[in-house]
């Protein structure tokens, strides 16, 4: 009986050290650092598909047996930005100039499913029907499309090339198109916020700023920030080109989008940032044909006079304000003093929490499609806020977040010799999907930052 009750204490004991994050401590930040390095160097090719199919060009996939030989949008953005660092770090010259034609790839396959109309889908199988079959069963209005990443792709790749975008010239038209397309029937007009036609694969699946909400209603502070730099991109790519009036629109609408998000998005009540409620009924005019004397009128005296309603719910997009660098160093300032610091809300022993547990819809229990965002650890998150941080000159907090993310990444390898999509927040135990790569890989440019190497950065 002793025998059998101390196995079980033992089985207890084990249990209890697996359920936790190692002790942030510099030799433990050390050596998991060196862990993922080891597997990520050996695994970086594991994201490179070749041509094939509705495929034209060679691209990157996520990984895992999920997302095997699929191209996504915003996922090989991020996995491109994390490949970069990789071949930085561990490449060749040869490594180098293989992999260009990989980051080029997803880029141009997505323009090759772009047309005059800028609809680009989210994500394209190797199998996947022509762009005219495709549209035979979708409103291309009325429907999401690739997030606003694609510009800042193609920025990343054009500024490691020292600005030659000659590559996308004959593309150019198509991405000005895509990028259009947000601007003309995607922009709220009252706010001049953009906004989500669906809920859709968007990203972050479940957010409920935007999980089953009324379509065409959310102005996510996640697409907005998004956006934002996809404009800035848009100038930058415009310039390297030699089309310097094209290049002057797209930085002045960058510069009325961020206005515009300061004004709508911030709130001075929370010290954050947050999407925001654009289902109102329309103001109308009384009919006056139609007034009768002495009739009490509703809504006459004083109509609404603002054009959305905060939504405060502790999404983690409230960062990505930070990482765009939309918000005022005073605004900053108080986002990290107020809620990256709150243990009761966002900042967990995983790293940044997707939604703060606080809120009544937080749930971390397995899901997929949805994917799970409504608590859930998820590392380009981490990455995004860590970014912010960096920005604006929180480097202990920075330090803090990169740390983090380094023993949760680690441990994973040290256990199961892979990686997983996302994590729970408290205890870092992987949650779904082992083998999955794609942004996870951002670990390795935190880790340089955290050594002082040079580290690769997004556009």
């Amino acid at each position: 009986m002793k025998k059998i009750v101390l196995f079980a204490l033992g089985i207890a004991f084990s249990m209890s050290i697996l359920a936790q994050m190692p002790e942030r401590t510099p030799e433990n930040v050390q050596k998991y650092k060196e862990i993922c390095r080891k597997y990520i160097y050996k695994d970086m090719k594991g994201m490179y598909r070749e041509a094939g199919g509705a495929l034209k060009y060679p691209f990157l996939a996520p990984g895992s047996s999920q997302y095997l030989d699929m191209l996504w949008d915003w996922d090989s953005w991020l996995s491109n930005v994390a490949l970069r660092q990789i071949l930085l770090e561990n490449g060749t010259d040869k490594d180098r100039e293989q992999a260009l034609k990989y980051e080029q790839g997803c880029v141009l396959n997505s323009l090759h499913y772009g047309g005059m109309d800028g609809w680009i889908p989210i994500w394209i199988e190797r199998d996947a029907p022509s762009r005219e079959e495709m549209l035979k069963t979708r409103n291309p209005w009325k429907s999401n499309m690739h997030k606003p990443t694609l510009a800042q792709h193609a920025a990343f790749i054009v500024k490691n090339m020292n600005g030659d975008a000659e590559w996308l010239r004959d593309h150019f038209y198509v991405l000005q198109a895509f990028v259009s397309k947000y601007l003309n029937f995607h922009r709220h007009k009252a706010t001049g916020l953009m906004y989500w036609e669906t809920d859709e694969a968007i990203g972050v699946d479940n957010d409920p700023s935007t999980f089953y909400r009324p379509h065409a209603s959310s102005g996510s502070i996640y697409l907005n920030a998004l956006m934002y730099k996809e404009l800035q991109a848009m100038s930058y790519l415009a310039a390297c080109l030699n089309l310097p009036d094209i290049s002057r629109f797209f930085e002045e609408e960058a510069g009325v989008l961020k206005k515009n998000v300061q004004e709508h998005c911030w709130d001075q009540r929370d010290g954050f940032y947050y999407s925001v409620d654009l289902n109102l009924l329309p103001v109308e005019k009384p009919n006056i044909d139609a007034l009768l004397p002495g009739k009490l009128y509703l809504h006459v005296g004083q109509p609404r006079d603002y054009d959305c309603l905060i939504q405060r719910f502790s999404v983690w997009s409230g960062f990505m304000a930070m990482w765009a660098k939309i918000c005022t160093p005073e605004q900053a300032k108080e986002i990290v003093e107020r809620h990256f610091h709150d243990t009761r809300s966002f900042n967990s022993a995983a790293g940044i929490r997707t939604l703060s547990p606080q809120e009544k819809m937080y749930n971390v229990r397995a899901s997929g499609n949805p994917s799970s965002w409504q608590g859930p650890i998820w590392i380009n998150v981490n990455y995004l806020v860590f970014r912010g941080l960096v920005e604006y000159g929180f480097v202990e907090e920075a330090r803090e977040l990169a740390g983090k993310t380094i023993l949760l990444l680690g441990k994973d390898y040290e256990r199961f010799g892979a990686l997983h999509e996302y994590y729970l927040p408290d205890n870092g135990e992987p949650v779904l999907n082992k083998g999955f790569q794609n942004w996870n890989l951002l670990v390795l440019n935190m880790a340089a930052w955290l050594d002082g190497k040079p580290v690769i950065a997004e556009f």
